[in-house]
């Protein structure tokens, strides 16, 4: 019994491992000794029941629980290994809105993932062998009611959600974290712009507004590889600029919703902004979304209130001459006398970076800041040319910034890290103006800007008042922004009241 229970505990040490560094190891380190007692405390508890349940229920049942214990603690162990740390709700929201890179992350992470698989195979030989030492011993009684057992396995998760406790053990955590992302309240519906657009300023408004948004693109590679491309192009080039998160969805929902910088913190809802659909739409414009990274529903978190004020949703996921070829459908929608905002999502250079250009462009075991430049150079080559080509650019006005940046540096990963450094963060943001609206920036600076100033320039350019766009947000992009702030993977909260992820700094974001 000794050595059944010395297994059992192994197992379970294995399976929990993050959440025992995090909520325990890290607690004592900080000085937070209840915190720690009471993590302790609660996952002791969680192990106990479950110890029972291994040692009691019939095979039939014990297949089932080990079963369900071996995919919870899998992803748990999947996800730490590649990140480091535990594995919560607005985690798994964000790799739910994520799952369409699955396939991408299991070739790129195959080694940690791999790992984590094998973790998850121990942990569980640990609890069969624990079981089967104790069933050996003879102490144990013949039968246990079932449904007294899983009853009682339910009551940490009820603990959980009712009481506070704290941390959901590895094993049990996936179905509770899922539970709470299903019973989830329905989104809210979007606010109306406050803002209405002046006669002057709608009169110099270009007939259409484009934001291209690309996938993983940093400041340094664009730099040499792709702004040579649109060097003889007219354009103003605002310099490196703050991606508004490091990872894909919540940069996302960041620049769709608007941000007001100066004001923002962690009870902020950016589900409830008016967003720049409605913006779009209140100043005329026939609204449309362009993705090409995705062949089914919306993605990056992109819910029903929000999908109602798009008047048209393309998917032109399509390999990798998506990029070009979404460049010529922009090309033939700017050619519509229709006034039309398009909001187009790029293909881009997303890991792998080697399933972004043809096979042998480069050899196999290249190294992976050369398959990123790669894959860059491939992804554009094209893209500027076709998008302008016959165009009138004294109709049009353009954005081209990324989602994110990309750590390039060997064995880190690229974005999306825990603990983000700058080039996560470094971006680049183009603008392709009428010269009427290219004058206002003359003077602007090439440093100092973040994503979040797109929207309210945008604004302006719309026929909005730019000062009161500015107030509201952040400063039009003749000056740097009023501050640089960040979402983590928690960009919306799962219910009213609750918080997101917010960072707020003077300084560059990931700045040491």
């Amino acid at each position: 019994m000794a050595a059944a229970v010395l297994l059992f505990g192994a197992g379970f040490a294995l399976a929990n491992r993050f959440q025992l560094v995090h909520s325990v190891l890290y607690r004592l380190a900080a000085g937070d000794t209840a915190s720690a007692a009471s993590a302790f405390f609660f996952l002791g508890a969680q192990a106990a029941l479950l110890l029972a349940a291994t040692w009691l229920l019939s095979s039939r049942w014990f297949a089932f629980l080990l079963g369900l214990a071996g995919v919870s603690t899998l992803v748990n162990l999947g996800y730490g290994q590649v990140v480091g740390a535990p594995l919560d709700a607005a985690t798994l929201g964000w790799m739910l809105a994520e799952v369409r890179q699955a396939r991408n992350a299991a070739g790129e992470f195959a080694a940690p993932l791999l790992l984590a698989a094998l973790q998850a195979a121990a942990a569980l030989a640990f609890f069969a062998s624990s079981r089967a030492l104790a069933r050996q011993s003879g102490w144990l009684p013949p039968r246990t009611p079932a449904l007294a057992l899983l009853l009682v396995l339910i009551v940490p998760s009820l603990a959980h959600r009712l009481l506070g406790a704290w941390p959901e053990s590895a094993e049990r955590n996936l179905y509770g974290l899922t539970f709470d992302i299903v019973r989830a309240e329905a989104p809210p519906p979007r606010s109306a712009p406050a803002l209405r657009p002046t006669d002057e300023g709608a009169a110099l408004a270009p007939r259409h507004i484009v934001w291209v948004v690309d996938e993983s693109v940093a400041h340094a590679p664009f730099e040499h590889i792709i702004a040579p491309l649109v060097a003889d192009i007219p354009h103003l080039d605002f310099g490196v600029a703050a991606s508004m998160a490091n990872c894909s969805a919540p940069a996302h929902v960041a620049l769709r919703s608007g941000v007001d910088v100066r004001r923002a913190g962690p009870g902020m809802d950016l589900r409830r902004t008016p967003s720049i659909w409605g913006y779009a739409r209140a100043a005329g414009y026939r609204t449309m979304l362009i993705d090409g990274q995705t062949s089914g529903a919306p993605q990056n978190l992109l819910l029903p209130p929000e999908r109602a004020l798009i008047d048209d949703v393309l998917a032109m996921k399509g390999g990798i001459e998506t990029d070009f070829q979404i460049a010529g459908r922009l090309n033939e929608e700017l050619r519509r006398p229709q006034r039309s905002f398009i909001y187009a999502v790029l293909r881009g250079v997303h890991f792998q970076y080697r399933d972004h250009y043809p096979l042998g462009t480069i050899p196999a075991g290249a190294p992976v800041a050369q398959q990123y430049a790669t894959a860059l150079a491939w992804s554009k080559r094209r893209f500027f040319a076709r998008l302008l080509r016959g165009v009138d650019r004294e109709d049009v006005a353009i954005v081209y910034t990324s989602d994110h940046g990309q750590n390039l540096t060997p064995g880190a990963l690229p974005h999306c890290s825990r603990d983000p450094v700058a080039d996560e963060f470094r971006v680049p943001l183009l603008a392709f103006l009428p010269q009427r609206l290219a004058d206002h920036y003359s003077r602007a600076p090439r440093k100092g800007h973040s994503a979040s100033q797109v929207l309210p320039a945008t604004l302006g350019w719309m026929g909005y008042d730019p000062a009161a766009a500015a107030a509201r947000y952040d400063n039009d992009l003749t000056h740097a922004t009023a501050r640089y702030v960040w979402f983590g993977r928690a960009v919306i909260p799962v219910t009213s009241g609750g918080k997101v992820e917010v960072h707020g700094e003077e300084r560059f974001p990931g700045m040491k």
